[in-house]
């Protein structure tokens, strides 16, 4: 065991962990974060997609020892259920979610696409979103979310 100070959504935690132990786990088992979904633990689904610095990861493959001192944001950092974030209200409104398993790791991808491209056109939105899969199928509410949060944020700016 290791004690490790992660910079999380903008605050410093301190856990006391392996340091080979996959960030999703951590997030997960140790600090009661639970948006980021186990999905496959291969890297093949997204679901468990958080930001690392400014890229968008697979945490269950990522060990909290390469994070280093880049900071990690979850869906959590991005807003609140009573103040939700722009790219989370543009999630509810386009009703992008359906069974709601995919709906935070896209979230984060399109988080980690919208901070270095704010107006990203169709295909850039496609490309960057495809390694995230959504079993049910609300890829197009998912791309128009997207989208929307890229013209909120834009009036926030």
């Amino acid at each position: 065991m290791t004690t490790i100070t992660l910079q999380l959504n903008g605050t410093p935690r301190r856990i006391d962990t392996d340091p080979s132990t996959p960030l999703l786990y951590v997030l997960r088992d140790q600090l009661g974060l639970n948006a980021a979904k186990y999905g496959c633990g291969l890297g093949q689904c997204g679901a468990c997609t958080v930001m690392v610095g400014t890229e968008a990861v697979f945490s269950c493959l990522l060990p909290l020892a390469l994070v280093g001192s880049r900071p990690v944001k979850t869906v959590e950092g991005l807003g609140t259920a009573r103040q939700p974030g722009p790219l989370q209200q543009a999630f509810i409104e386009e009703q992008a979610a359906q069974c709601g398993f995919c709906i935070a790791g896209m979230m984060m991808r399109a988080q980690a696409l919208l901070e270095k491209n704010p107006a990203p056109s169709d295909a850039e939105i496609r490309r960057h979103m495809v390694v995230n899969l959504c079993r049910c199928g609300t890829h197009m509410r998912i791309l128009r979310a997207v989208r929307r949060a890229a013209n909120l944020m834009s009036r926030r700016a």
